[in-house]
């Protein structure tokens, strides 16, 4: 088994039980998240959302192989994360099954976000992949932020747990990304 999927399984098995019993556990006190878990998940959110999209874009577009399964692994992870925030927001019981956002709930990004998806996906061969990659590296070092913005001041400890496993991940990408840019320029 790989690293990734090791690691993925690890935090599926232990984190997200625990985040979404938490879940439950706000909505049985009637207490609320708290804003820095609300910013969190928000600003978490907007950068992921851009990240899905043109990962989702670069699984069918990507001419290198390696730029083509980065982009298939955001696509999971990016998925798996957008359904634990959303379920974060839901009161009642969590779902076993991952509940992918639909393309419209991806694509309802900011204009600058939009502007950027459009852009890439009227680029195609080397140039995509330079444009895809360079994008992912934007987006992981502004999400690697989030992440240790809110590990400073979050106080929801099954929230803190999820986030110490996404900021390794993050970092993971962000190392990988830099390999994959000196192949792709």
């Amino acid at each position: 088994m790989n690293r990734r999927a090791m690691l993925t399984a690890v935090a599926a098995a232990t984190a997200l039980p625990a985040l979404l019993s938490s879940t439950a556990t706000f909505a049985q006190a009637s207490m609320a998240p708290s804003d820095a878990e609300k910013k969190h998940a928000d600003d978490t959110k907007k950068v992921g959302s851009l990240s899905l999209a043109t990962s989702r874009v670069a699984t069918e577009k990507a001419s290198d192989p390696m730029v083509k399964e980065f982009a298939k692994w955001e696509v999971a992870e990016q998925e798996t994360i957008a359904d634990i925030l959303k379920s974060i927001k839901m009161e009642g019981k969590a779902q076993g099954a991952l509940q992918r956002p639909s393309d419209s709930e991806v694509e309802a990004i900011d204009e600058e976000s939009k502007s950027a998806l459009e852009k890439l996906k009227v680029t195609s061969g080397a140039a995509f992949d330079k444009a895809f990659v360079t994008a992912q590296l934007d987006g992981h070092k502004k999400l690697l932020a989030i992440q240790e913005d809110y590990l400073k001041v979050g106080q929801n400890r099954e929230h803190l747990s999820v986030t110490k496993l996404a900021r390794g991940q993050i970092k993971e990408h962000i190392d990988h990304l830099d390999m994959v840019k000196s192949k792709v320029g």
